[in-house]
């Protein structure tokens, strides 16, 4: 069974990971997030948020979106290639319901597969 915890390693903690994602991303979007991803040279995916209050000035809604990208993420950590990825919130995105979101934060994970496989 694959170790699904989503620890320190598995995280962008610092600015200067963040700004290698963002140099020259491979982007995945959908009109509420959008997923820049770049190869790194570790044995397994990291996760960064940017979850900005323009997407809502909610704390509560902000943090409902971080916590779907992160679950979806755990779950899915294994699939994924060998990159560091960024999620980036846009306006609407806390209107969509639970399901809608999961269903869109999923189909990224499988779009970032596709284009990190060829």
């Amino acid at each position: 069974m694959a170790l699904q915890s989503f620890g320190r390693e598995l995280r962008l903690l610092t600015p200067v990971h963040f700004k290698r994602v963002f140099n020259q991303p491979i982007r995945v979007g959908t009109p509420q997030l959008t997923f820049l991803a770049v190869a790194n040279e570790l044995s397994h995916p990291r996760l960064g948020l940017a979850i900005s209050k323009k997407s809502d000035k909610r704390a509560v809604a902000r943090n409902r979106i971080k916590r779907h990208v992160r679950e979806s993420f755990r779950l899915n950590q294994h699939l994924l290639p060998q990159v560091d990825i960024v999620v980036i919130s846009k306006p609407g995105v806390s209107k969509l319901e639970d399901a809608e979101l999961n269903r869109m934060i999923e189909k990224s994970w499988r779009r970032l597969q596709r284009r990190f496989a060829g």
